[in-house]
């Protein structure tokens, strides 16, 4: 089917930008950076092309660029025909809202509407914690957001990223930028530019490439105007730490403390209703039945789910034709019945995402991505507990699996 005219039929320019070329004040009220006194060779290169791709999307065009979560597809947030080349590009379901992206607090409060001149109440603690970083807040919609981007909502999701590029971007746009993860559609979310050319590279006029994304997983999105507020997408920022904060004590989880088929049939932020983070391979996780999970461990029973997921990757060497992949979350015990044939057999394919849930939110969607790469064609996944990372690690594993094994 051919693409539609709007998107350039040429490959995308991916262009390296070295992060640290970039440093801000604390100063959340302005966004620029602070000019070098000296600018080396590599700054003057990395301001031109940030420059350049200011001048791409002030033109209405969209560039991919890195955030400390996932890479990014920006265009002007305030723009319809703009943001519409962001559905296109993606090939994106119209009622996926968009986050829109700041680089301070004055362009926070120019996209509120006129009876709400200041940041909600609510957010105050949060922002003056979480901000910049990996966290959405869901604020009232001022005019000039185009509803394309709120999925025809009241309500707009918003995000002051901390990665020196982002901040640098939005800065030398003068506008947010509304930006989802720069995939297509419904794949796992790109950690590296490499993904982002792989997917979109032939559909987007530039990819910034800013090295590997350090958080992994995207933002939490939480919804402060909810009584009591409820976290909607588990992401970089956890549960643990928003309840240390005034106002959150009381802050609920969708889908771990209740669930809203209204709100998942008409979702106000991304990654409530629809299939996401789906690699070509099939992916299988193994999670521990809730009664059998210790309090307060970092990972399920190494012993009891790692036997599981060895027995299914052995009954599937016998039945199928297929290489198994396997993401482990537990350690390699040494020599066992189950580990040691699997270590040994040409169609297995193992990364160990590491034991630790911050570990795992940095692997996971590269690890998905590599095990396509290695044409497997089932991806066995060992679960975590849903502490700390882990529970937006959970949420991502069991968006993308086409089944959930409880072992009990």
């Amino acid at each position: 089917m051919a693409l539609p005219p709007e998107l350039p039929p040429s490959p995308a320019d991916c262009v390296t930008v070295d992060p640290s070329s970039f440093t801000f004040s604390s100063d959340l009220s302005n966004g620029a950076p602070i000019p070098p006194s000296h600018p080396t060779p590599q700054q003057t290169a990395d301001h031109a092309h940030i420059q350049h791709a200011a001048r791409l999307l002030q033109s209405d065009q969209v560039v991919a660029f890195p955030t400390e979560t996932v890479y990014g597809l920006a265009a002007n947030a305030l723009c319809a025909n703009a943001v519409a080349k962001i559905y296109h590009a993606k090939g994106r379901p119209s009622d996926n809202p968009l986050i829109v992206h700041i680089s301070s607090l004055a362009m926070l409060k120019s996209i509120l509407p006129p009876e709400t001149p200041d940041v909600p109440a609510i957010y105050a603690a949060v922002v003056a914690k979480a901000w910049p970083g990996a966290l959405t807040i869901l604020v009232p919609r001022g005019p000039q957001v185009p509803l394309a981007v709120t999925g025809g909502h009241s309500t707009v999701a918003v995000r002051f990223p901390s990665h020196p590029i982002a901040r640098a971007l939005i800065d030398a746009c003068g506008f947010p930028l509304a930006a989802p993860s720069a995939n297509t559609s419904g794949r796992p979310s790109p950690t590296l530019a490499a993904h982002v050319m792989l997917d979109l590279g032939a559909r987007i006029p530039l990819v910034i490439d800013g090295g590997p994304c350090g958080g992994g997983v995207e933002s939490t999105v939480l919804d402060g105007l909810a009584s009591p507020p409820v976290v909607l997408r588990p992401g970089g920022v956890t549960v643990e730490m928003l309840k240390t904060i005034p106002g959150m004590e009381n802050l609920r989880v969708y889908k771990k403390d209740f669930v809203d088929s209204g709100m998942e049939a008409a979702p106000t932020t991304p990654g409530m209703k629809y299939r996401h983070y789906t690699p070509e391979a099939e992916v299988v996780v193994f999670e521990l039945a809730q009664d059998t999970i210790e309090p307060h461990t970092t990972h399920c029973n190494p012993t009891q789910l790692r036997c599981a997921v060895n027995q299914e990757a052995i009954r599937l060497l016998n039945s199928t034709d297929h290489k198994i992949g396997i993401l482990r979350t537990t350690p390699d015990p040494g020599p066992s019945d189950t580990d040691t044939p699997l270590s040994q057999n040409p169609r297995i394919e193992q990364i160990y995402l590491g034991a630790s849930p911050d570990s795992v939110a940095k692997e996971l969607f590269r690890a998905l991505r590599e095990m396509e790469h290695r044409k497997v064609g089932v991806i066995l996944v060992e679960g975590v507990t849903e502490e700390r990372e882990g529970l937006a690690v959970m949420n991502r594993i069991r968006k993308a699996a086409s089944r959930i094994h409880i072992v009990s």
